[in-house]
């Protein structure tokens, strides 16, 4: 879709930096839209593998250093291990999994220049803080969930009872809080009595036959729930009732709500909240791990582990003839070291590389810097009752607003009906998810609470815990996901993608599945078809 009219705006009015074009996207259109937006880029976010590649040969005797213990890491790790390869992995945390994290009680994270924080929850709640959902087509996670059988359960990504709130909207619906439902009934009825109308009066005679026309009134009589007799739209059941019926001998009142005003809902901008038809990665219905994401990282763990030295931060790498070695420190005594090997795959951010001393050629070294890290900011809040199941009858899904700093308010797709729940307060990006980290934690709580409360009378009197992060000030990631555009994809990272020397790149980053667990596994897929090529397997 070409955006010339946007194009044309932008013009004539005030320029917007790419980070703040992002925290609007998201705003607006919640973190599909800012996926899209990346999309629109170059970071595309379509998984293309289902399976590894299928090699042959012998790697005994050839040692691979891998940095990074991340799913890139692991992944390496796991496929060169069947090929005999003896793998080194450094990782400077002391556990696996990279961004792939949850947190759950005694979790412990610190970010730089902030306060230690220790994660209060209840035993069995939890937030996973970094990747959160996995949809259908990215096979290339599915298809290690299922080997390592990680059971999942679907994730709510999408539901219709769920509440939207728009502040500052103009008219009556200002400050009001409606259901995804009855906007999506009304806006659809709205337009198709519309339309009716111009075919019943001619008014589209020069496009469609007699039995065109007869054909779309039906058609649209069932999509907008029009009255057949005068194609009315009078709102329908499908945006929910006044008062439900019940049972017994009396039906109840079973009485249709009212729908909104057409022009209310046009002045509001409310119908741009969804759209008909589901973005191919942002489905209604995704995946989670049950329990937490974590356990994709930890069935890696539980394979590769013992070739992992946790506690090993890297400080040099440096190529030789033969070989590449790696100098590092030890995180808790501070003494140092140095391992070699045949070959060495990083899957380090390339935001935490510019820390690492190098022999890269001038070139590759500016490549380096070519993809700035997204600020990425979550807060996850324990509610001592789940009000938003018990009073407005919600289980799963976003709630959308357009609260700065706020975005979707998500609930969770776990535990339902018990006492106690852990719902996403923010999900931040770009300036807004840079200012909030600013604050102290209890001021981010504060923050996500009073937004919450304008939705949900229980908001601030439930909450018990609290938990966020800012991955942009997390040692060892510093960002969320990489973000490249258009430009650097064409010179930065094709000359990334093919490494330098012994040296090859995976992650997220060296993907076009920026952001996704997928991108860390497909790119090492790739990166480990190359070195056993290299090598001479």
């Amino acid at each position: 879709m070409k955006n010339t009219s946007a194009a044309s705006h932008a013009s004539s009015g005030p320029t917007l930096s790419r980070r703040e074009f992002l925290y609007r996207a998201a705003a607006v259109g919640g973190t599909g839209l800012l996926l899209n937006t990346l999309n629109a880029w170059g970071a595309s976010v379509g998984s293309t593998e289902n399976g590894p590649p299928a090699l042959s040969g012998d790697g005994k005797g050839k040692t691979i250093i891998i940095l990074g213990a991340g799913l890139a890491g692991m992944t390496a790790a796991y496929e060169l291990g069947k090929l005999g390869y003896t793998c080194r992995i450094l990782e400077a945390r002391d556990f696996a999994g990279g961004r792939c994290q949850t947190a759950r009680k005694g979790f412990t994270l610190k970010e730089y220049g902030g306060e230690e924080q220790v994660c209060q929850f209840d035993e069995g709640q939890y937030i996973n803080h970094g990747p959160w959902r996995i949809p259908y087509n990215h096979q290339s996670t599915l298809h290690y969930t299922k080997l390592f059988q990680v059971p999942l359960e679907i994730m709510v990504n999408d539901n219709d009872v769920a509440w939207v709130y728009r502040e500052g909207a103009p008219g009556p619906l200002l400050n009001r809080r409606v259901r995804q439902l009855e906007i999506k009934a009304d806006m659809r009825g709205h337009v198709a009595e519309l339309l009716a109308k111009a075919v019943k009066d001619d008014k589209l005679d020069n496009e469609l036959t007699v039995e065109d026309k007869r054909l779309l009134l039906n058609y649209l009589a069932h999509e907008g729930h029009l009255s057949k007799n005068d194609l009315k739209y009078r709102g329908g059941e499908g945006r929910g009732f006044k008062v439900y019926p019940g049972a017994g001998t009396d039906p109840g009142p079973g009485m249709e709500s009212d729908p909104l005003g057409f022009k209310e809902l046009l002045g509001s901008e409310l119908g741009n909240v969804y759209s008909g038809v589901h973005e191919i990665w942002q489905q209604a219905t995704m995946f989670q791990p049950v329990g937490g994401m974590d356990s994709i990282a930890k069935a890696f763990e539980k394979r590769v582990g013992k070739d992992i030295r946790y506690g090993t931060i890297v400080q040099a790498i440096r190529q030789q003839e033969d070989g590449v070695s790696i100098d590092y420190r030890d995180a808790v005594t501070g003494a140092t070291g140095s391992v070699h090997g045949d070959f060495c795959l990083c899957t380090l951010p390339l935001s935490v590389m510019g820390s690492i001393a190098n022999d890269f050629s001038p070139q590759f070294k500016e490549a380096l810097r070519a993809a700035p890290y997204l600020p990425v900011g979550k807060i996850g809040l324990q509610m001592k009752r789940r009000f938003w199941e018990e009073d407005d009858f919600i289980y799963g899904g976003h709630i959308r607003t357009n609260f700065q700093g706020i975005g979707d308010i998500t609930l969770p797709s776990t535990g339902w009906q018990s006492q106690k729940g852990v719902l996403l307060g923010y999900y931040n990006f770009a300036s807004q998810a840079t200012e909030i980290s600013a604050m102290s934690l209890q001021e981010r709580t504060d923050f996500a609470l009073a937004a919450g409360q304008k939705i949900f009378p229980s908001y601030r009197e439930s909450c018990e815990a609290a938990f966020s992060v800012a991955w942009h000030r997390v040692p060892y990631n510093l960002g969320g996901w990489a973000t490249w555009t258009p430009e650097a994809r064409k010179t930065a990272y094709p000359l990334l993608w093919q490494g330098e020397g012994r040296v090859l790149l995976a992650g997220e980053h060296m993907s076009y599945l920026g952001g996704w667990q997928a991108g860390a596994i497909e790119s090492a897929w790739q990166q480990v078809a190359k070195i056993h090529q290299r090598m001479g397997a």
